[in-house]
């Protein structure tokens, strides 16, 4: 059987991660579920580091344990695709520190379209979520490519 060539998978590559980024966008701007649809007349917005971490952790028994794990960890497992399949699809970008630092550029864009569109809250909470949930992300693409190169050198 032929190998897949190098360039039929950066092109997968390239297509799911834009499918993830139009699935994201959906998620984060569009989606009845998280309550998307609605405009808000004011501003919201929490600058405070921590504050609505600390209130979903005081207040999860009241908000119930999907907003629970969805407030804490969704943010982190929604961005790890973006820091796993960023290095994949530009070369110039696997180093874990341009990965982080991309993964924080784009969740402060995210955040800022959703303040200045009335959409969802800017919360420097969900920045450091989801930053995190990018370094996580480049941390196992690091680790995969690693194993893989150790693997060829075998062979």
């Amino acid at each position: 059987m032929k190998p897949i060539s190098k360039r039929v998978i950066m092109s997968v590559c390239r297509i799911l991660f834009a499918l993830y980024i139009i699935l994201l966008a959906y998620f984060l701007f569009f989606s009845e579920h998280y309550g998307r649809t609605i405009t808000s007349e004011e501003y919201r917005y929490n600058l405070v580091l921590f504050k609505e971490v600390k209130r979903f952790i005081e207040y999860r028994k009241i908000l119930g344990m999907e907003s629970f794990i969805v407030n804490i960890f969704g943010n982190i497992l929604a961005f790890a695709p973006f820091g796993f399949v960023l290095p994949i699809i530009s070369q110039s970008n696997r180093k874990l520190l341009n990965i982080t630092l991309l993964s924080l550029e784009f969740s402060l864009t995210v955040e800022l379209i959703q303040l200045i569109f009335r959409v969802g809250i800017f919360d420097v909470d969900d920045i450091l979520m989801n930053t995190i949930g990018g370094f996580i992300g480049g941390l196992g693409f690091i680790i995969c490519h690693r194993i893989l190169k150790s693997l060829k050198k075998l062979k």
